[in-house]
């Protein structure tokens, strides 16, 4: 691997180049797409990942505080819950030894009895609101640390401001799109990590944001490169913070 800018470097430091900024909370949306958008191919988004992403993609897990994820995500993607790592020993100092995985979600339509929520090593948290069926948010408060945040819909200004009072400032959100462009709208996102496959996809895929609609400016800090595929890393303008 190897830095195309700010300047040319290669092999650099992946948990160096990826360091969160200090000083302030800070809330980076980590996806990959093929070259003309698609957030997934045949409904997965690892068929875009290459061996270059897996590692960042676990590097920015260990920096991180919390790993946001919409419902979906965590169905379709069959997540579980976030594994240690030796190689985390020292960026995780003073933490847990893996951060939780936040899932956001309205219907609490979730395996509650699934290794998400028994096998992890940092207590699940369910990010839902008071519309959600008061039954499945009892029953995901016996497994998971339970926030509700608004009323018939999920407010991810005040889930964000939760996480925050828990001292989960550094914030990773994997998506998907919808809860992507709910951030993107809300002015939540500080920074994109976007990893970029060199194949062409079409069809029905979405875009890494779908739904609501959002402009905000981005400037480029950082590109990557690994066989063709790039690594970029945005942060939101400041005259928009």
């Amino acid at each position: 691997m190897r830095r195309i800018h700010p300047d040319i470097q290669d092999n650099p430091d992946i948990e160096q180049a990826y360091a969160y900024p200090a000083g302030r909370p800070w809330l980076r949306v980590n996806m990959v797409s093929s070259a003309d958008g698609a957030a997934w191919l045949k409904g997965l988004s690892r068929g875009l990942s290459s061996k270059g992403d897996r590692r960042i993609f676990a590097v920015l897990r260990g920096l991180a505080d919390v790993v946001m994820a919409g419902a979906a995500t965590v169905r379709t993607e069959g997540y579980g819950p976030v594994a240690p790592r030796e190689s985390w020993k020292v960026i995780r100092a003073g933490r847990q030894p893996v951060p939780p995985i936040a899932v956001v979600t309205r219907r609490l339509d979730l395996d509650l009895g699934g290794p998400l929520f028994t096998d992890a090593t940092a207590r699940t948290i369910v990010v839902t609101c008071e519309g959600a069926p008061a039954d499945r948010r009892a029953a995901a408060a016996e497994v998971a640390d339970v926030i509700v945040a608004g009323g018939d819909q999920v407010d991810l200004k005040l889930a964000v401001r939760e996480l925050h009072e828990r001292g989960l400032t550094k914030v990773l959100c994997e998506g998907g799109p919808r809860i992507n462009a709910q951030l993107a709208a809300s002015g939540l996102i500080d920074e994109l990590c976007l990893t970029m496959s060199p194949q062409l996809v079409g069809g029905g895929a979405a875009r890494i944001l779908n739904g609501e609609a959002a402009q905000v400016r981005l400037g480029l800090r950082q590109v990557l490169e690994e066989e063709g595929v790039l690594f970029c890393a945005y942060t939101r303008e400041s005259s928009h913070d």
